[in-house]
């Protein structure tokens, strides 16, 4: 993952908030569950490729503009988010040297651990519910992952090409 001063914050933003976009995207019903986590994966990535510029707050102010357009009680999304960002930095040095397999995994499991998270938060202000459905946008993400970041690298080196 390249990261240095070429990598621009508007880009940054630009990605994160195109990544917003397709979380709350309207999807007939019954499709919903199929919906990867588009913004755990753009906030895990940046916080790989640019841990010096997205962090913590990043998943915070995200989190708090996902809550306001879901509805949902303010601060939830803001917590998950903050957290995966978290941990994200947390495993950092150790993610950069795995392979795309490996990291995958890894992000299958900083997703799945986010989407527990938040399951039980939705179980304390709503109703109950018991199946593991809700960690397939974990196992969809973590599918996507390798496309994702060999998409990305490949717009970087093209815009660093391009200076």
């Amino acid at each position: 993952m390249p990261s240095g001063p070429r990598t621009a914050l508007p880009w940054i933003w630009l990605t994160l908030l195109l990544a917003l976009c397709l979380q709350v995207m309207p999807l007939a019903e019954g499709w919903q569950i199929w919906r990867p986590d588009w913004l755990g994966l753009m906030l895990i990535y940046w916080c790989m490729a640019a841990p010096d510029r997205v962090g913590v707050l990043h998943g915070f102010v995200l989190g708090v503009l996902l809550d306001l357009i879901e509805g949902a009680p303010l601060g939830q999304n803001a917590l998950a988010l903050s957290l995966l960002a978290f941990l994200s930095a947390l495993v950092y040095p150790r993610f950069r040297a795995y392979s795309l397999v490996q990291q995958s995994l890894l992000v299958l499991v900083l997703l799945g651990l986010v989407q527990l998270l938040e399951q039980w938060l939705r179980t304390l202000f709503g109703p109950f519910s018991m199946h593991l459905a809700f960690l397939l946008p974990s196992l969809i993400g973590a599918a996507l992952w390798p496309w994702l970041v060999t998409m990305f690298q490949a717009f970087e080196r093209r815009l660093v090409s391009h200076d």
